[in-house]
């Protein structure tokens, strides 16, 4: 009967530790943390758009958690600055990823800032990264002889787009474009450097 005890006890006080150094402190750590004065708040189409970057499960192939310099080499790939807690403060839930089959998208408003290439890229990915293993998302344009008042032509390179039509994005892929243009965290993270007194 002893034992039993002992084993329950030492049961016990493990799930205490793992629960404290796990959930409790990282929380106490982060739980007044306010936005940086860069980032703002997501707009409706922006929320649309990550929506559907969730619904399309481009998560499972895109991180967004560049990391520091002293753990891998993301800083040298172009994938911008590792990033805080406070760069998530608007992202419920975070979308964090854990598989980097494509690359990291937390920067990806700052590298690649082009409406016509994003557009493009998920139209046909291969014609903007050839051996790219992204799919198309063809369910996001209409194929059609012209295109009305209002509506975005994709920009193709030659030869990618349908003969002597035009490829026109649906709201969905507009709103996708807009959330992937938000993902800019290059503001500073850090206060500025105290001016030097002139003596």
């Amino acid at each position: 009967m002893q034992s039993e005890v002992k084993l329950a006890t030492g049961a016990l006080v493990s799930l205490a530790v793992a629960t404290a150094a796990l959930v409790v402190l990282p929380y106490l750590q982060v739980r007044d943390i306010q936005p940086p004065e860069g980032l703002k708040p997501y707009t409706s189409a922006e929320l649309r758009g990550r929506d559907s970057y969730v619904a399309n499960g481009c998560v499972y192939c895109h991180s967004q958690q560049p990391r520091d310099k002293n753990f891998a080499p993301d800083a040298e790939r172009g994938w911008g600055r590792a990033t805080v807690p406070a760069d998530y403060v608007y992202d419920t839930p975070h979308l964090l990823g854990s598989m980097r089959t494509g690359p990291d998208l937390m920067n990806i408003g700052v590298r690649q800032p082009s409406q016509d290439w994003h557009l493009g890229h998920l139209y046909q990915p291969r014609a903007y990264v050839p051996g790219s293993i992204m799919p198309p998302y063809p369910y996001m344009f209409e194929v059609k002889g012209q295109a009305e008042a209002g509506e975005v032509v994709v920009k193709l390179p030659p030869g990618q787009g349908p003969e002597g039509k035009v490829v026109v994005a649906k709201p969905e892929a507009l709103d996708l474009v807009q959330y992937l243009q938000s993902l800019k965290r290059n503001y500073p993270i850090l206060p500025a450097e105290p001016q030097a007194t002139a003596q």
